[in-house]
């Protein structure tokens, strides 16, 4: 079995392919180390360039687009590796990238995933919206990043240079044990895209599982490359798929006072986009509660298997804080103004 499998999730992205993968194999690749390309039924050439440019990567091929959890989980229910690194293919990544990563893993058995640094590919000395140095989640389950609050990011000055246990590791670069993701039963292929790290990673910590920022690594991030930041889409994702995660993963004693709370709060964000004439937004903020609610039953029985098999505790690393409200009334707008023990 091969110790370390790099796999890169690709739709319709030719175009990042060209730019960035010959680097991955370049400081990737050796006798440990496999990289991947998962396709999710691209129509834009990306297989017929990948066979004829690089037959060293081994290319698994869809027929559709299962988005990114169910592609994920579809390509790597046929590789075998001790390590899984999921890597976006908007992302550059340099000499010595994926050696901390891997060491920590092999010094910390208790660790289930890990990160490094997420750094902007076009302001290099800022973090990037997607993972940063390491994420957590509020009380109302909204995340947030060292390094980026909402939509807010910092300059990296070093200030998160510190290896830190986090609640969730960004799927834009995210090393995962393999056999925990076998326990933990991988993405939820139901959430598409986004978000799905941070359910995975909620029950890593439920399995008794840390997740870390590991700083000696870092990449740079594209970011928005298939789904734009900005994009209505993105937007009904993010709500709805946020909300799966609380009714999956919530203690029993909170479960109807936090998704009361959430409902209050979700309003509010849709009428701050109807201020800002984002009608689109708002429809997708009105969709993403509407498609949750046809959704219960499902997320029922997801809740139920959880509690068999791990229970649903409360989780670690979870911010007692509004993180709207930290920002938008208290101005705090970086993570070590939130004054949190982290």
């Amino acid at each position: 079995m091969i110790k370390t499998a790099i796999v890169i999730l690709n739709w319709n992205g030719i175009g990042f392919l060209k730019k960035f993968l010959g680097n991955v194999i370049r400081y990737s690749a050796d006798k440990e180390t496999v990289v991947c390309v998962a396709d999710n039924g691209s129509t834009d050439g990306s297989c017929e360039w990948l066979a004829e440019n690089h037959k060293e990567v081994k290319l698994i091929r869809f027929e559709k687009n299962h988005g990114f959890a169910g592609g994920y989980s579809l390509a790597l229910k046929q590789l075998e590796a001790r390590y899984f690194v999921l890597l976006n293919s908007d992302i550059e990544v340099t000499d010595g990238w994926l050696t901390p990563l891997i060491n920590f893993m092999d010094n910390n058995p208790d660790v289930a995933s890990c990160q490094p640094k997420i750094l902007s590919y076009n302001r290099r000395d800022h973090f990037e919206y997607a993972g940063a140095a390491g994420g957590f989640i509020d009380k109302f389950g909204y995340p947030l990043c060292r390094g980026r609050i909402i939509n807010y990011v910092e300059k990296d000055n070093g200030q998160y240079d510190t290896q830190t246990d986090i609640f969730w590791s960004t799927g834009a670069c995210m090393v995962v044990r393999a056999d925990a993701w076998v326990k933990c039963n991988g993405f939820d292929p139901d959430f598409f895209a986004h978000m799905e790290e941070i359910d995975l990673c909620w029950r890593f910590h439920n399995a008794g599982y840390r997740v870390s920022f590991v700083p000696g690594s870092a990449v740079y991030h594209v970011g928005g490359g298939t789904l734009s930041y900005s994009s209505p889409f993105k937007t009904y994702l993010n709500f709805r798929n946020s909300l799966f995660i609380l009714y999956k993963n919530l203690p029993a004693d909170k479960l109807r006072s936090v998704l009361f709370k959430r409902k209050i709060l979700d309003g509010a964000a849709a009428m701050f986009f109807l201020f800002k004439g984002q009608l689109r937004s708002v429809r997708s903020v009105w969709q993403a509660h509407i498609d949750f609610y046809i959704k219960i039953p499902q997320l029922k029985e997801k809740r139920a298997m959880i509690e068999k098999q791990f229970g649903n505790k409360p989780a670690a690393l979870v911010l007692n804080k509004c993180i709207v409200f930290e920002l938008y009334i208290k101005k705090h707008k970086t993570f070590t103004s939130l004054k949190t023990n982290i």
